[in-house]
């Protein structure tokens, strides 16, 4: 199953962690307003947080679809395996799962299910099996995976091949200008599959917004160790600043060229981007064109 995407995929991980409900309803007004179309969220979000057990996001995203009365307009995605109450991607814990996950998304189905890492511990045809039983009850549209090696990837859907049960259509994992590990084995083996890739940590923990800078102020964010470390790395440091040139060139945020970044490659169906305020979205959606040579330029820096 294909549907369209948008140019973003908003991301579901800082609802019920750095943005309260009033927040996040905000965010994603603003997001569906400037025509956002796709939303990522899991079961285990934010568990993390103290107080919190898991399935906030998922909570906060239902209440706004049934308060705005939008479910068909928008495209929700959401995860199984880390959710400490649910693990695993077992054919009991997915049953139990995904109805949790309907409860309390406040909706009959789900656009794209993932597995959100492999199983070691459960035979692949038995998840693949157990994923192909929700779709065929209408639960859930289309299936994806998240964080699978490209060998298991690919093994898993030669059982759904081989079994003519549904496919993973869907890939989610860390790509980013700074964090390239996928291009070498997965990146290939998706191009091979017809998986489209749907990047998360597209702007690496904020750091390829271009807000942290050597030298440069203290920023006000739980994820600011994370991205600080991006400025140890020399072939970083200029990357911002080639960032910063395209950015001028095409009167647009860092952020937004980081992005086009991503959409320039052959594989990806649309970045994953989360904004914890509303101020953030305008950048996320915004499409810039880059050229080839600028798609080299930023590629040869972080080679």
């Amino acid at each position: 199953m294909t549907f369209e995407l948008g140019p973003v995929v908003l991301g579901g991980n800082v609802f019920g962690f750095t943005a309260d409900r009033e927040e996040s309803f905000a965010v994603l007004d603003a997001f569906v307003a400037a025509g956002g179309r796709s939303i990522d969220t899991a079961d285990v979000y934010s568990a993390w947080v103290p107080g919190n057990s898991g399935g906030e996001s998922e909570t906060i995203i239902g209440e706004w679809v049934a308060s705005r009365g939008n479910r068909d307009s928008v495209h929700i995605a959401t995860k199984v395996f880390s959710l400490e109450a649910r693990p695993g991607l077992s054919s009991a814990n997915l049953t139990a799962a995904v109805d949790d996950s309907l409860r309390r998304l406040q909706s009959d189905y789900i656009d794209l299910y993932y597995a959100h890492r492999d199983d070691q511990d459960v035979e692949q045809e038995e998840y693949v099996a157990a994923f192909d039983s929700l779709v065929k009850a209408g639960k859930v549209r289309t299936v994806g995976a998240s964080n699978f090696t490209a060998d298991r990837l690919r093994s898993a859907v030669a059982i759904a091949q081989d079994k003519g049960l549904a496919p993973f259509t869907f890939s989610q994992d860390q790509w980013n200008l700074v964090e390239r590990g996928i291009e070498s084995t997965l990146v290939p083996t998706l191009a091979e599959l017809g998986i489209t890739e749907l990047p998360y940590s597209s702007l690496a923990s904020g750091f390829l917004s271009g807000k942290y800078r050597a030298g440069g102020p203290t920023v006000d964010s739980v994820r600011a160790g994370g991205a600080s470390r991006y400025l140890e790395v020399p072939a970083n440091v200029e990357l911002l600043a080639a960032l910063d040139d395209l950015a001028a060139a095409h009167d647009a945020d860092v952020a937004s060229v980081a992005l086009a970044w991503l959409r320039a490659q052959h594989v990806v169906g649309a970045p994953i981007a989360s904004a914890r305020t509303v101020d953030q979205v305008p950048a996320l959606m915004r499409v810039v064109d880059l050229t080839e040579d600028d798609v080299a330029r930023l590629s040869a820096i972080t080679a």
